[in-house]
């Protein structure tokens, strides 16, 4: 038989379909763009017997590490692409030695926003590109008029400190116009408690926070379109797709001020606040719903980057990436790229 003239890619992430995460979603981007050239195997982790790819790109440096391990042993000399996602950056890095083991076998590194370039060893950048994540854009939505909307999503589990928003949320006068529409499985029992708890209560008889639980994608991304703001709040985020969605849907980001969102709004972005400083969240919350040109700014700041999240960006990065791959095989490239 003929072998195939595209070449085959194992892409590996941790999250799956069913758990409608950033991982999930980034994997599930790069194996489309990837499909135009290339034979694109999509799942989990890689083990030896499986396949024999002439490319390994897998997510996540600790919770892949056994699949890079794996291949760089069964196929010494393959190139090894690994992609920095959030956790593995910031929180990995600095003290597990598996995840640092992943940085030794790539031959290619990839991080997803600029700020996180200055998180990468020293010794290990010049393997470095930034690749930002992409979403379609969309036509303006309709928010309501009785409630300024906040929309927060992000499954309920201590790194994305929902509770800092919650507890935000209470601090609003009483005639406050802001409603926090909350997207997210409870991952946590204890941060699913208080969500169901504050999802009861009352302010004059309307409900100002609700939760929704966990919906599925498109209509996450309505109700993004639909709001006036999107909120996130985490401790830390490799690159995260919500900001992604929300700046593309035209609706503004109250941000919490950690690498991970400067790197993808700008170092002189205004909506940021401090860390689990709810009292800061609840500020800005009662500005951007009173103060129509605070918002405008907003607005024209989260447009100015827009640029940086277009799919054909997104998509020409990963395929010249792919290309340099092979063009290059096991080489690492020379100097940091940012596409």
């Amino acid at each position: 038989m003929k072998p195939s003239p595209h070449p085959l890619i194992t892409l590996v992430s941790p999250g799956v379909r069913a758990a409608n995460n950033g991982n999930w979603h980034t994997a599930w981007r790069w194996s489309r763009f990837l499909a135009d050239g290339h034979h694109v195997d999509l799942g989990q982790a890689w083990a030896p017997g499986q396949s024999s790819p002439q490319c390994l790109i897998a997510l996540h440096a600790r919770r892949s590490a056994a699949s890079l391990a794996s291949y760089a042993e069964a196929f010494p000399g393959r190139p090894a692409v690994l992609v920095l996602t959030g956790t593995d950056l910031y929180r990995d890095l600095p003290d597990d030695a598996t995840a640092q083991r992943s940085l030794d076998v790539a031959s290619h590194i990839v991080v997803l926003q600029e700020a996180a370039l200055d998180d990468v060893p020293r010794g290990h950048r010049a393997k470095c590109r930034v690749i930002y994540q992409s979403a379609r854009s969309l036509a303006p939505g309709t928010p309501r008029r009785t409630t300024f909307d906040v929309v927060l999503v992000g499954h309920l589990r201590d790194e994305k400190d929902p509770l800092t928003p919650m507890r935000a949320i209470v601090r609003l006068p009483a005639d406050s116009r802001v409603r926090l529409i909350h997207i997210g499985a409870a991952l946590d029992d204890a941060l699913g408690n208080a969500a169901r708890d504050l999802d009861a209560r009352r302010w004059a008889s309307r409900a100002r926070y609700r939760w929704l639980g966990a919906r599925p994608h498109a209509e996450t991304r309505r109700r993004i379109r639909d709001a006036r703001l999107m909120v996130i709040s985490s401790r830390m985020e490799g690159g995260a797709n919500v900001i992604v969605e929300a700046v593309t849907a035209g609706v503004p980001v109250l941000a919490s001020r950690i690498p991970g969102n400067v790197g993808m709004l700008g170092r002189d972005y205004e909506g940021y606040f401090a860390l689990g400083d709810d009292a800061d969240l609840a500020h800005l919350f009662e500005r951007a719903s009173a103060d129509a040109a605070f918002l405008a700014m907003l607005c024209k700041q989260c447009a100015a980057r827009a640029h940086l999240f277009a799919p054909a960006r997104e998509r020409d990065a990963v395929r010249l990436l792919a290309n340099e791959v092979f063009a290059t095989r096991a080489g690492p490239t020379c100097g940091v790229a940012t596409s």
